[in-house]
């Protein structure tokens, strides 16, 4: 007999049943909660300015906070941005790989000009508040709005110290960035080494990005050796007590958790509960509710569809599910910088809003293109057989359709309640004893509870039905096969409303990107029919090195002045490296 076990989690965080929230109700399970490294974060970007129509790249990097190494502890970060109220404008769910990712944020006219927070963290540092939390400063212009009240000053000559630039700290003993030359034209090709010159002390993980410099004064962004310095203090472990709550870290996956109350209001203790997150790549939880009335899952497999339904596994009870929520840190007492316009700064704010609008305007001819993800085997390792109907009679109903077409599948009358498909075993294949359990039902991956009542749906709408014919095991119950139908629309799940359960939006993680790079060939540097204001000539948001000298080719767009070359990040152990080269570009065609 072959037999599969759906993910069924009463979640344990440590030795502990977990809760969204939990209280921490003794010292031996505080002890537990200490045990696990607290983290912290650093995220590289691409600010410290920005303006409307462009994108902020960022690099993600966590760490564990007792050794400075990369974190295994959470499987999903958070990147958000945060005005001068403390109100999250925007927030990213990335997933980690090693302790690392990336993304990026459009900034579009919605979000108007101020000074803004940049925040890096995970679920697990929340616990710490604030401090732990990695914030850097982002002012974003938006031109496009009358009121530029929060950049303004009525007196500039007192506020003008407040803006001036300040150097970066570098540390180029390690590793160094080569160029052939630094007199560069436009739309040149150019090629740029690393070179390591300590071995395994220069062994890590970086940033590289090439980038022009911003005409306005600011402060720069945290490189790697400010943002060692600044968080070097930062807790190693959960700082609470007996009685406090926490929030469980990620490290299973995306943490998806709901609540079930009775009729009368009351929490529904014991209640299994399925969530399938929808789709042809669909994902299939059970849970079951704690003395709370509240149920938790983890996604760790990358979805696609930002939904879920959270429904009664047996649809036989009378409950009200709601989606949980995590609750945001309080921003509000987070210290801004003051960055404020000058008069002189109109003509580069006017030009920089032109050369934002031709690159977007001319987007479709250098798109970004976005990484698939691994697959998602619905069915967990079974062998399916998968019947598209266009090659059969059609016949009106679902269950005609069973009994017409499908060899091994069928309704089977229930005396006791609702009728069920089942799948016949596999005999030949599998010496396993007779049963007569349910099979698994979903469309287009929505679970389906109670089988009767879909036995008269419209099999014209039907593109295909897989099968398997294993035994699975959920929370406690066993089943006999699984199928899933494929609707020819795959939207059975837009309007699906569960009797007994909720059909929400969930936040998917972002997902990550191949960045568009700039080429050119002979044909199009003599026509040059296509502007190009690149701003970011390249970006590598995360590369290793190792022995070998590293070679990245890049093209130098429209723009001239000063370019800077940016490596940034860190070694193995955790030593912060950040280098810098300054490069001229001028006009090729004078």
């Amino acid at each position: 007999m072959k037999k599969h076990w759906i993910a069924f989690l009463i979640l344990v965080a440590v030795t502990l049943q977990g809760r969204a929230q939990y209280v921490i109700s003794s010292e031996e399970e505080l002890q537990d909660l200490k045990s696990l490294p607290q983290e912290k974060v650093y995220v590289h970007h691409t600010g410290p300015i920005v303006f409307t129509g462009e994108y902020l790249y960022y690099a993600f990097y966590c760490f564990n906070a007792q050794n400075n190494r990369a974190s295994n502890v959470s499987f999903v970060g958070y990147v958000a941005l945060v005005n001068h109220l403390g109100e999250y404008v925007l927030e990213q769910k990335i997933r980690l790989q090693k302790g690392r990712s990336q993304g990026d944020f459009f900034i579009n006219t919605d979000v108007p000009s101020g000074n803004y927070k940049l925040l890096g963290y995970t679920q697990w540092m929340k616990n710490n508040g604030m401090e732990q939390v990695f914030k850097d400063d982002l002012v974003i212009i938006n031109p496009y709005q009358i009121n530029q009240s929060q950049l303004l000053s009525d007196n500039w000559e007192e506020e003008k110290m407040v803006t001036e630039t300040v150097g970066q700290p570098v540390d180029s003993s390690v590793i160094q960035i080569k160029l052939a030359k630094i007199d560069i034209g436009t739309r040149e090709r150019v090629t740029v080494s690393l070179k390591n010159y300590k071995s395994q002390l220069g062994y890590g993980n970086y940033t590289l990005k090439i980038q022009k410099k911003d005409e306005m004064q600011v402060k720069p962004p945290e490189n790697a050796i400010t943002y060692a310095n600044t968080y070097f203090g930062v807790k190693g472990e959960l700082d609470k007590a007996v009685g406090d709550s926490i929030l469980l870290p990620e490290q299973r996956g995306e943490l998806l958790f709901g609540k079930v109350t009775d009729a009368e209001g009351q929490p529904s203790v014991g209640t299994k509960m399925v969530v399938s997150v929808p789709g042809e790549e669909f994902l299939l939880k059970f849970a079951i509710t704690d003395g709370g009335g509240s149920f938790y899952t983890y996604l760790r497999k990358d979805y696609k569809q930002g939904r879920a339904i959270m429904q009664v596994a047996e649809n036989k009870q009378d409950v009200n599910v709601i989606l949980g929520e995590v609750p945001k840190l309080d921003a509000s007492g987070l210290d801004f910088k003051n960055f404020l316009l000058q008069p002189g700064y109109s003509g580069f704010i006017k030009k920089r809003s032109i050369h934002n609008q031709l690159e977007n305007q001319f987007f479709f001819v250098k798109p970004d293109s976005v990484l698939l993800g691994t697959p998602i085997d619905p069915f967990d390792g079974g062998m399916s057989q998968t019947i598209n109907l266009d090659d059969f009679t059609r016949f009106p109903t679902f269950q005609e359709t069973l009994v017409e077409v499908l060899n091994y599948a069928g309704y089977r009358n229930n005396p006791d309640g609702s009728d069920y498909i089942r799948i016949a075993q596999d005999f030949e294949t599998y010496n396993e004893r007779a049963n007569d359990f349910p099979a698994i039902l979903l469309i287009d991956g929505v679970y389906i509870p109670d089988h009767e009542k879909v036995k008269n749906f419209d099999a014209k709408q039907i593109e295909s039905i897989s099968l398997v014919r294993d035994q699975f095991r959920m929370a406690g119950k066993d089943y006999q096969g699984m199928m899933s139908v494929k609707t020819k629309d795959g939207n059975y799940f837009e309007d699906y409303a569960p009797e007994h359960g909720i059909n929400v939006s969930i936040k998917k993680a972002s997902p990550q990107k191949n960045y568009f790079k700039q080429r050119y060939n002979a044909e199009d540097l003599k026509g040059k029919r296509v502007p190009d204001y690149r701003r970011i000539l390249l970006w590598e948001p995360h590369i290793e090195i190792a022995d070998e000298d590293l070679q990245f080719e890049f093209y130098t767009s429209d723009l001239t002045g000063e370019f800077e070359v940016v490596l940034d990040g860190f070694t193995t152990y955790g030593k912060p490296i950040s280098v810098y080269r300054t490069i001229l570009i001028e006009d090729g065609s004078q």
